[in-house]
C-alpha cells in the first residue's frame, strides 16, 4: 500500500523470495524524482517489482502503460483509503483529549493544517508558518487546528513561528480516526499530504495544496483542490478567498470521489481470489 520506504523494502524483500506483490496505490506519479523526496522514486520502483497494480484512477493506469506494465495486470480500483475514510466517519466519535473536544465543538469556521513533507523542511516551512499567523491576524474569528509532526525539522520551526497567535492550536498528531473527523469537520483544508489530497475532496471540503506539483492531478482537475505553492502572499490569498467568497468555495466544497467510491477493498479482494482460482464474489463496478 502507498509509496512509503517500508512499501519498498517489503515489495524488494518479497522479490528476494519471489513472493508475488500486489501494489495498491499504484501508478501516482508527478515526473519529478525529487518531489515527493522519497515517495516519487520508491513507488516507481515498487512498479517495477510488482505484479499485481491496483491503480487509484484511470491516470494512474495511464502511467503504468507508459512505463510498459502489461494491462493485464493493471485494475483499476479505487483507493482503500477511501473506503477506511467512509467507514470512520460514518460513525459517531468521541475524543479522549479534552482540548480537542473544545475544539471540534467550538462554532465558526475551522482551518485544518498539515504541513510535513521533507521537501517543505528549511524555508518553505518558514513560510508556510507565516502565512498561517497572517491568515489567523487578519481573520481573528476562525480557528486554525495544526496537528504538529514529531520531526524537531518541523516542530521547532512551526512552533518558533506561530505559538503566540491566538487562534492557532498546535498540537500532537492526533489518532486516525480523530484526524478524520477533524477533516470532515473542518471549512477548509490546507496541506502538504498525499492522501489528503484524495480525502478532502472526498468530503467536499476545499482543499490547498502547499507544494509545487501534485501526484493527484485528478483532484485539481475536479476542482477540488488548488496548488497554491508555499509563497506566503498565494496561501493568504487562496485561503482568504475561500473565506469570504461564497462562489469560490462552493466550487470547491462539492464532494467528489475521483480516487474512489468506498468499494476498492471489494474489488481488489474480487481479483485476488479469481487469480487464485478462489470462489470469486461480484466485483462492484466503478461508480
Amino acid at each position: 500500500q502507498g509509496d512509503t520506504t517500508t512499501t519498498f523494502i517489503a515489495a524488494l524483500a518479497a522479490f528476494y523470495l519471489k513472493i508475488p506483490v500486489a501494489h495498491v496505490e499504484a501508478g501516482l506519479r508527478t515526473s519529478d524524482k525529487y518531489q515527493p523526496f522519497p515517495e516519487e522514486i520508491n513507488r516507481r520502483l515498487v512498479s517495477v517489482v510488482a505484479d499485481f497494480h491496483f491503480a487509484p484512477t484511470e491516470k494512474a493506469r495511464v502511467n503504468l502503460l507508459a512505463e510498459g506494465i502489461s494491462d493485464e495486470r493493471i485494475f483499476v480500483t479505487g483507493n482503500t483509503g477511501i473506503d477506511a475514510l467512509f467507514d470512520v466517519t460514518e460513525k459517531t466519535h468521541h475524543f479522549q483529549d479534552p482540548i480537542l473536544e473544545k475544539i471540534y465543538h467550538d462554532p465558526g469556521h475551522l482551518i485544518l493544517v498539515t504541513a510535513h513533507r521533507r521537501e517543505n523542511h528549511g524555508q518553505p516551512l518558514i513560510r508556510i508558518s507565516r502565512a498561517l499567523k497572517e491568515i489567523a491576524m487578519r481573520e481573528p474569528g476562525i480557528k486554525i487546528l495544526y496537528p504538529v509532526h514529531l520531526n524537531p525539522n518541523v516542530q521547532n520551526t512551526v512552533r518558533d513561528i506561530i505559538r503566540a497567535t491566538k487562534n492557532i492550536h498546535l498540537v500532537d498528531p492526533m489518532d486516525y480516526r480523530s484526524f478524520c473527523h477533524f477533516m470532515k469537520r473542518a471549512y477548509i483544508i490546507l496541506t502538504d499530504s498525499g492522501g489528503i489530497q484524495e480525502e478532502g475532496p472526498a468530503l467536499g471540503k476545499p482543499v490547498l495544496i502547499m507544494r509545487e506539483v501534485t501526484e493527484r492531478e485528478e483532484a485539481v482537475e475536479a476542482g477540488a483542490a488548488k496548488l497554491v505553492g508555499t509563497k506566503v502572499e498565494r496561501i493568504v490569498d487562496e485561503t482568504i478567498n475561500l473565506l469570504h467568497n461564497p462562489g469560490a468555495d462552493q466550487r470547491m466544497a462539492i464532494k467528489r470521489l475521483p480516487f474512489g467510491d468506498g468499494k476498492a477493498s471489494q474489488r481488489i479482494i474480487s481479483i485476488v481470489r479469481r487469480f487464485w482460482n478462489l470462489t470469486e464474489p461480484e466485483i462492484p463496478q466503478n461508480s
